[in-house]
């Protein structure tokens, strides 16, 4: 089994700056040792003065003057004196080089020690981000959410740090949309089986509904009925099928000139402030239903105040935002209002806003909701502009 990284950063630390280093100083302490145990002059003293000596015996037979005696007496005395100074100062060199050799051994242990405490908390210090990094990224790959806080160390991990959490952002959004894309290819495909199955009975229904004498209330109630059953099969099979053909630059002001019309022929109040010259690339008549359908979704909630549309440039692209002033849209609903089969209206089929956002996102822009100022809803439609 490897070791930790922390652990192989010290040993490596060790091995390259503390033992040779600790290896220096141990010759050292070795060598000063060698030479307080060694021979010192003193020792060519002493044979000097014992060849000194045999000399003088020698020459004590031998007949001198006094002044060859006096002479001889001198440099013996001489010899002597410098023997005795010799072996003192061979006394002081041999302490002195045990003191050194002892300090030395002492400085070591001492410099070792401190080292390896050094080396430990520097590869703790290091090691730490990067088995954090690590840790990290094995909780990115199995989607687990990163901790909020971090161990310290220097800013480029940091940086790291930072681009990590902006993978692993990325990665949450690219998940979602994955399961989201999944979900809607998963909708689409029972909305066009149900669209298909709805069409042969509601046919059979419409052809024994002509053939039914007299308009009664119950065959108001059923043709009302069928009529509401078609445009649930219209709109699975719209929802089932995305826009296809050629892209074509497409008049803002135009579409919603249309859309606005055919609301205020229903005897809606519409207001509109559109800017103009706008326009976006794309399919007109997907995007003319988009629109309407959530114009008409305002409509349906309107407190007989009419409603507000109103287009401009952003820095997104093009905004097109539809308000109204009714009661708004709950906030436990605003995440989920533009899923399929989620609807707040009575009677409807839970369809509408989420072919907006089908239709919106595969024109490579996004709608959200919001609250109004005044209260109400806003919803915002964002779109690229026409190049």
């Amino acid at each position: 089994m490897s070791l930790p990284f922390h652990r192989r950063l010290f040993l490596a630390i060790v091995g390259l700056g503390i033992l040779p280093a600790a290896g220096a100083l141990l010759v050292l302490a070795v060598q000063s040792r060698s030479i307080s145990l060694g021979r010192g002059p003193g020792a060519a003293f002493d044979q000097v003065v014992q060849s000194g000596g045999a000399l003088i015996a020698a020459l004590d037979t031998t007949p001198l003057d006094s002044a060859a005696r006096l002479a001889l007496r001198t440099h013996t005395n001489t010899i002597a004196a410098q023997a005795r100074r010799a072996h003192q100062a061979e006394t002081v060199t041999r302490s002195a080089a045990a003191l050194m050799g002892a300090g030395i051994l002492v400085v070591a242990g001492i410099v070792v020690v401190a080292s390896l405490a050094l080396a430990r908390r520097w590869a703790r210090y290091v090691s730490a981000p990067v088995e954090e990094l690590v840790d990290w990224v094995g909780r990115v790959e199995r989607g687990e959410s990163l901790p909020d806080g971090h161990h310290r160390g220097a800013p480029e991990f940091e940086a790291l740090r930072d681009a990590v959490r902006q993978l692993a952002e990325a990665l949450d959004r690219v998940r979602t949309q994955e399961v989201e894309q999944a979900r809607l290819t998963a909708f689409r495909e029972t909305a066009r089986s149900v669209a298909h199955e709805m069409r042969g009975p509601l046919s059979a229904a419409r052809l024994a509904l002509r053939q039914l004498p007299g308009a009664g209330e119950a065959t108001e109630i059923l043709r009302d009925e069928t009529a509401r059953l078609e445009r649930m099969a219209a709109e699975f099979a719209e929802f089932g099928r995305l826009p296809e053909g050629p892209e074509a630059e497409v008049d803002v002001g135009d579409l919603l000139e249309r859309v606005a019309a055919g609301v205020s022929d229903d005897g809606c109040l519409v207001s509109r402030n559109v800017e103009p010259g706008l326009s976006v690339r794309g399919h007109y008549e997907p995007l003319r239903r988009a629109v309407e359908n959530v114009v008409r979704n305002a409509v349906a909630f309107t407190d007989g105040t009419g409603i507000a549309i109103a287009a401009r440039r952003s820095a997104g692209g093009i905004e097109v935002t539809v308000r109204d002033h009714g009661p708004g849209v709950p906030d436990e609903m605003k995440d989920r209002i533009f899923e399929p089969y989620v609807t707040t209206r009575k009677g409807g089929t839970g369809l509408g806003l989420a072919l907006v956002r089908q239709t919106v996102h595969a024109h490579g822009g996004q709608v959200t909701v919001s609250d109004a100022p005044g209260g109400g809803a806003q919803f915002t439609i964002t779109l690229p502009a026409a190049q």
